[in-house]
């Protein structure tokens, strides 16, 4: 490993998933294995879509037998089918390219999803988080503003990670405000 940085364990099996930085991959232990499994990337930082580039969050689609990433160095979240060698883009750009459009990100940290499957991106140099109903790749900032670092009750300052609570109140880890902001309910 080279700077391990996201976890996900697998509900039922109770593998761990782990995003392996700047090896630009994602590797598997089975419980209570000391050796991993490459479960995808590993053929040096890249934009195909048998590539990753610093991956950094991961998150577990049950529904869907998706791992998603949080594909860091390009600018793009990520979905593959456990098993198969290539990704689909779930939002940003495909080329690798940040922005700052609303199809755009710049150095995503996590995505979660609700439980109608819409998805909700820490775009942290962004300074926002970007809300996606499922299937498009269109966002809505919901929290932040684009490009505004700031420290005021609505501006979040490179946010890292979010998560939902059971009423759909978002909680956001604003790293550089040293402080965790709850959103009411989108």
């Amino acid at each position: 490993m080279n700077f391990p940085y996201g976890l996900v364990l697998h509900p039922t099996s109770g593998t761990l998933y782990i995003a392996d930085f700047y090896n630009h991959r994602v590797m598997s232990y089975a419980p209570g294995s000391l050796s991993g499994t490459l479960v995808f990337g590993g053929r040096g930082a890249g934009t195909s879509n048998e590539q990753l580039y610093s991956p950094i969050g991961l998150h577990m689609d049950l529904l869907t037998n998706n791992l998603v990433v949080a594909n860091y160095g390009v600018h793009n979240i990520v979905q593959f089918t456990l098993g198969q060698s290539n990704w689909t883009i779930a939002a940003g750009n495909a080329n690798g390219s940040a922005g700052v459009s609303s199809i755009g990100l710049n150095r995503p940290m996590e995505a979660t999803f609700d439980s109608m499957n819409n998805m909700y991106v820490a775009d942290r140099d962004n300074n926002r988080i970007q809300f996606y109903q499922i299937g498009q790749l269109n966002g809505t900032t919901i929290a932040g503003m684009t490009g505004v670092n700031d420290s005021t009750a609505t501006k979040l300052s490179w946010p890292r990670s979010v998560r939902l609570d059971s009423q759909l109140n978002l909680y956001v880890a604003d790293s550089n405000n040293h402080r965790i902001q709850k959103f009411l309910r989108y």
